[in-house]
């Protein structure tokens, strides 16, 4: 945990009763616990102080800790509520925590910090019925308003069987209906006019195919141009980190793979190292190289859905089956290494399921031949294509500050110029080992964005290609005790073995009591996964940092001004997928 010294140093000279416990976890970064009364103080100075520059919320959550049976020592709280940081400028995250305690536990709102912040604590409310004192409007996000209860609580159910039979009767489905009913001053849309007759109210979605998915945005309208927008989102929700409250460490990797069903092991990553930092897991440099591979085709796999259907938005129909197309073929690989497609459900506790088959070479070896030509075909065909850049050149534009502001990650903020990818500046799964150029641009705007896209495929193919020419040999799997399913070699001639496999595969690795998070650069930006292990076989807390779910708050912000032609194309180089949004 070096190079943080002066930065606690620091706060306990401006703040001197602020930080009232050091919490020890896996992380390479300090958890700090901060008084109450200060929380919005030493955010402010962590982010605004010269040397300092935590500039970018990244991820800001809460904890139930009614159930918690171990604690270490931790301050008193019946519910956390938990504020990741990071600083561009020192390439460091920190962790700040506040207890809350009483029957209306109550935090003050840090959306006079940042504006990103927003979305982070309604949800916080919506889950766990955290209040944030000064939120401008503290509204359900995920689950509907008639819902009764915070679902990430503890005494909430975690399964329909436990809820009792559903039942609706009329009078409940209108007295739902009109709930549901949108009202513009709610959302501090009140026309200026008593009979608002000068603007209008236009629903987007869920069902429009610009929206892709079950997105519905409410614009409000002057004229043809859009004055506001209000995204209405969870239509989707799932309950992803509650399932993570009720399935094995082990078990829960299927569920990873569908929290952003385009990217496949992408999902898997970020969530097996942080239990293998938890666990103390050193995985082999062989599985190492071959999540690498698995991960870059993924990413192309996500970024030819990306750019067929960008295309198709702006109104071009060839290239979306032409992508299409080669995604199949890739897909031929993903399918004779895993045995899958979309949802491969491949890493594992301590590396991959299975070793890569024979003749994977040639596959990927005809794959890396195949594809760089066909992006030369579509960059004739749309990067190049004249109405393709008037729909996109000088379109939903924002700077560098801006997306740091509301949470911007991946290539809508390398679209701005700023250089940032977790594969260089953090690297992980040995990422390091790799010659690879970071697209950038400048504009910030859908061409940019649509461009940094399309380079990070030519990158990816730059990877794979050293992973085919310099995979190494040796294990696919750890040998440490928490690999899960451990290595069989030795089950059927000695007990221990037997028994250890038995135990991980029937109830499931243990995890020591502990905390972790980790990162990685996935197809849309940072995907992140903050786990708390109770010292049993399941998590006793799951977050999911997703990047689709603050790039959706950020489009209302840098929309405004613009026609429902221009929103398509905004929506469209987002690149987000609303099961990302809504977990």
């Amino acid at each position: 945990m070096s190079g943080y010294s002066d930065i606690i140093d620091k706060i306990k000279i401006r703040f001197p009763e602020a930080i009232t416990f050091e919490q020890p976890t896996s992380d390479e970064f300090p958890t700090l616990w901060i008084d109450n009364n200060s929380i919005i103080s030493v955010l402010t100075f962590l982010k605004n102080e010269s040397d300092m520059q935590f500039r970018f919320l990244y991820d800001l959550s809460a904890i139930d800790e009614q159930a918690r049976n171990h604690r270490s020592g931790q301050p008193e709280s019946k519910f956390t509520v938990v504020y990741l940081l990071l600083s561009y400028f020192r390439n460091q995250f920190i962790r700040l925590k506040i207890g809350l305690t009483g029957d209306r536990p109550t935090a003050p709102t840090a959306t006079s910090v940042w504006k990103s912040a927003n979305w982070y604590e309604r949800e916080v409310w919506d889950m766990f019925g955290i209040h944030f004192d000064g939120h401008p409007g503290l509204n359900r996000i995920l689950m509907p308003r008639y819902w009764k209860g915070h679902p990430l609580q503890k005494a909430h159910p975690a399964r329909a069987t436990e809820m009792g039979q559903f039942k609706m009767p009329e009078e409940q489905m209108l007295e739902q209906q009109d709930i549901l009913q949108f009202k513009p001053e709610e959302w501090g849309m009140k026309s200026d006019s008593p009979t608002n007759d000068d603007i209008m109210f236009l629903n987007l979605g869920p069902q429009h195919p610009g929206t892709h998915g079950v997105l519905r945005l409410i614009l409000k309208m002057d004229g043809e141009f859009i004055a506001d927008i209000v995204p209405d989102i969870g239509f989707h929700h799932r309950g992803a980190e509650k399932m993570g409250e009720r399935q094995s460490w082990h078990t829960y990797i299927p569920y990873t793979d569908r929290v952003e069903y385009l990217s496949g092991v992408l999902n898997n990553l970020p969530y097996v190292m942080a239990v293998e930092k938890m666990g103390g897991i050193e995985v082999p440099d062989r599985a190492k190289i071959i999540r690498i591979m698995l991960c870059e085709l993924f990413r192309i796999s996500s970024h030819l859905v990306w750019y067929g259907t960008f295309a198709q938005d702006l109104g071009m129909m060839t290239p979306v089956f032409l992508t299409f197309y080669d995604r199949e073929k890739l897909f031929t690989i993903i399918e004779a290494i895993c045995g899958d497609r979309m949802h491969p459900n491949w890493f594992r506790i301590g590396g991959v399921a299975q070793d890569l088959p024979t003749g994977w070479e040639q596959l990927v070896e005809d794959f890396v031949k195949y594809f760089p030509p066909r992006l030369k075909e579509y960059d004739k065909m749309v990067m190049k294509n004249r109405i393709f850049k008037a729909r996109t050149v000088g379109i939903g534009v924002y700077n560098t500050d801006e997306a740091i502001e509301w949470g911007v990650t991946g290539p809508g903020l390398r679209a701005t110029g700023l250089g940032w990818d977790m594969r260089k500046q953090q690297p992980y799964s040995g990422y390091d080992q790799f010659d690879f150029e970071v697209p950038v641009a400048v504009n910030g705007d859908c061409y940019d964005r649509a461009w940094v896209h399309v380079e990070e495929m030519r990158q990816s193919i730059r990877i794979i290609e050293q992973c085919l020419k310099n995979m190494p040999a040796g294990p696919y799997k750890s040998t440490h005790a928490l690999t899960t399913p451990p290595v069989k070699e030795r089950t059927m001639y000695d007990i221990e073995t037997l028994i250890n496999h038995f135990v991980n595969i029937s109830w499931g690795p243990v995890l020591p009591p502990t905390e972790g998070f980790c990162c990685i650069e996935s197809s849309k930006g940072n995907n992140g996964y903050y786990l708390v292990s109770d010292g049993s076989t399941a998590s006793y807390r799951t977050r999911i940092r997703t990047p689709s779910f603050p790039h959706i708050q950020f489009v209302p912000e840098y929309s405004k001004g613009y026609t429902i032609a221009d929103l398509m194309a905004i929506l469209g180089s987002v690149d987000f997928v609303l099961s990302d949004i809504d977990r």
